[in-house]
């Protein structure tokens, strides 16, 4: 266990006693990458919030039953993973709307003018965000916290409650839905425009 692990440990304990400090430095250790999983799985910047503000209240009524099987990573980890979720179903139950509040995926709006205005990464994360966003939620969510949570099989399972095995298929077939995805991204960038 590395120190920040320790650490981790160390202000859930002293918050489940009672030391409102201690809950605050945890809920802001946690805060950012939380809302990095909320993030990358819902796509959006507001569903992200509202999701990690879930996320935080849930590890606040959670805490008492915390019994550290799990690391306090992956116990956080679950709970963004599950808050996002819920915001998934949220989402597909209310209408869309037609004020613009959909991220912008690459290639749409704008003119091709525009793109040197860009950083490169920058474009290169709006097309790795809209490939994570087109994916089935199954491949998405192992996709996201291997490649950008760096957790490891056994915490990804024990994350989702599914098995070691389907781990592994699901990132692998994720991966290879990704891959397609971008150069389909990047064969659609290559085309001419339409427009006069």
């Amino acid at each position: 266990m590395g120190p920040d692990t320790v650490d981790l440990e160390a202000l859930v304990r002293a918050a489940q006693g009672g030391d409102r400090a201690a809950l605050e430095r945890l809920l802001r250790a946690q805060h950012d990458r939380m809302w990095a999983v909320c993030r990358r799985i819902l796509g959006s910047d507001a569903d992200a919030s509202d999701a990690t503000q879930e996320a935080l209240l849930a590890v606040v009524r959670g805490l008492p039953r915390f019994d550290g099987r799990a690391s306090v990573a992956t116990w956080c980890y679950r709970i963004a993973v599950n808050a996002s979720l819920d915001e998934l179903r949220r989402r597909r139950r209310r209408p869309l709307l037609a004020d613009g509040d959909d991220p912008v995926l690459p290639g749409e709006g704008g003119s091709p003018g525009d793109a040197p205005a860009f950083d490169v990464r920058v474009a290169d994360r709006l097309r790795l965000d809209a490939a994570l966003a087109a994916l089935p939620e199954d491949f998405r969510v192992p996709v996201v916290l291997r490649d950008v949570c760096d957790l490891d099989y056994a915490e990804i399972a024990e994350t989702l409650q599914i098995p070691p095995g389907t781990v592994r298929s699901r990132i692998a077939r994720g991966r290879a839905a990704l891959a397609a995805l971008l150069r389909n991204q990047g064969s659609d960038a290559e085309r001419p425009s339409e427009r006069p």
